[in-house]
C-alpha cells in the first residue's frame, strides 16, 4: 500500500514536466500586470494607486513602468516611437517569462511610423486606433449621454464659413491641395503655426465655435486613422467636421449619419465649397448635422493610462499564442 502510495506521488510530481512547458493561464482580464517599458515621448504619469479601478473601472489590472520588475509582467508593452530611437531597446538579453506576451503600440499612421521589418516574430499584440487592432485605442468615441441634450444645441456665434488649425503645412499633401482650391470658392479662416496664428489651448475650441465648417483634414491617409482633428477639434468646437482622411465607411463605423461631410463624397472641390455655402445659408439644414447631439457626447483619450488599462479588460479573449510574423504588413 505505501509502495502504491509513492509512485502516485512521484506521477504527481512529475506530471507537469511529463506535460512540457505550458502557456500562461488565461486570466480572464483579472489579476494582470502590464508593464510600460518605455513612457510614450518621454512624458511619464503617476502609476501609485490602483489605476485602472480609479480611471476605468477595470478590476485587478496593475500597472508598471519599473523595467526591473519584467519577470512579473504577463504583457510588456513597447511605445513605437521610443523604438526608433533605442534601436536596442527591446530586452533581448533578459529571460523571457513563458507565457508573457510582448504588445507594439502606437497612435501615428503609417507614414510616420518607423520601419516595422527589423520586428519580425517578436510582438504578440497590437494596441492602436486601428479597429482591427488586438487592443483598439482610439483617439476618441461617441458615447450615449446620461440624460438627452437640449435639440438646439448649436453654437449661435457663427462669424466664419470655414476654419482650418494647421501646423505641419506641406504642399505635398492632399489636404494642402484642397484647401488651395477650397479657399479659391469659399473664405477660410486658418490658425496655427503654418499661419503664424497659433490658438492657446484655451482660446482653441472657442474660436472654431465661431466657424460653420471645421477643416478635420489628416495629415496622413491611413485606414481608420481618424484623430482629435474630428473629435476634439470639430465635434468639441462645435463646428460641422469636413474630412479628409480614410475612407468614407471607416467615418460611418464610429461617427453617425448626417454628423460630418467627407470631402471624396463630391466631385471637385468647387462643388464642396457650393455645397457648403448652401448649407450655411441654410439653417434647418445645417441645424441637423447637430441633431445628433441630443443622444450621444464626445469623449477624448489624452491619457496613455487608460489605453493601457485597456489592454487587461480585452487580455482574455485575444489568442493566447500569436506571434506577428510581420507587423510591417499588418
Amino acid at each position: 500500500m505505501l509502495f502504491l502510495l509513492l509512485c502516485l506521488l512521484s506521477l504527481w510530481f512529475l506530471l507537469p514536466w511529463l506535460r512540457g512547458p505550458q502557456a500562461a493561464p488565461d486570466r480572464g482580464g483579472r489579476n494582470l500586470t502590464v508593464l510600460l517599458w518605455s513612457w510614450p515621448f518621454n512624458k511619464p504619469l503617476s502609476l501609485e494607486g490602483d489605476v485602472c479601478w480609479d480611471m476605468s473601472g477595470i478590476p485587478g489590472c496593475r500597472l508598471l513602468s519599473q523595467r526591473s520588475l519584467f519577470s512579473t509582467a504577463d504583457v510588456v508593452v513597447f511605445h513605437s516611437n521610443e523604438l526608433e530611437k533605442q534601436r536596442r531597446a527591446l530586452p533581448f538579453d533578459l529571460p523571457r517569462p513563458q507565457g508573457q506576451r510582448w504588445a507594439w503600440m502606437s497612435l501615428e499612421a503609417p507614414a510616420a511610423t518607423p520601419d516595422l521589418r527589423r520586428y519580425s516574430n517578436v510582438f504578440n499584440m497590437t494596441v492602436s486606433y486601428r479597429r482591427d487592432a488586438d487592443v483598439t485605442i482610439p483617439y476618441g468615441q461617441l458615447q450615449p449621454r446620461e440624460t438627452a441634450a437640449p435639440t438646439d444645441a448649436v453654437p449661435a456665434n457663427k462669424t466664419f464659413p470655414v476654419c482650418w488649425v494647421v501646423s505641419n503645412y506641406q504642399t505635398r499633401h492632399r489636404r494642402s491641395k484642397v484647401f488651395q482650391e477650397l479657399k479659391a470658392v469659399i473664405p477660410v479662416q486658418v490658425y496655427g503655426r503654418w499661419s503664424r496664428k497659433p490658438l492657446s489651448a484655451g482660446a482653441l475650441l472657442p474660436t472654431i465655435s465661431r466657424c460653420y465648417f471645421y477643416l478635420a483634414f489628416e495629415n496622413a491617409i491611413s485606414k481608420d486613422y481618424i484623430t482629435e482633428k474630428l473629435w476634439r477639434n470639430a465635434y468639441l468646437g462645435g463646428a460641422v467636421p469636413v474630412v479628409l482622411g480614410p475612407p468614407l465607411k471607416d467615418y460611418q463605423a464610429v461617427a453617425p449619419p448626417r454628423s460630418f461631410i467627407h470631402v471624396d463624397n463630391f466631385t471637385s472641390t468647387r462643388e464642396l465649397a457650393l455645397h457648403l455655402r448652401q448649407l450655411a445659408a441654410d439653417q434647418r439644414r445645417y441645424r441637423e448635422y447637430f441633431s445628433w447631439r441630443r443622444d450621444w457626447e464626445v469623449k477624448l483619450f489624452t491619457d496613455w493610462r487608460p489605453r493601457l488599462c485597456a489592454i487587461c479588460s480585452q487580455f482574455s479573449r485575444l489568442p493566447q499564442h500569436r506571434v506577428y510574423a510581420s507587423l510591417h504588413d499588418w
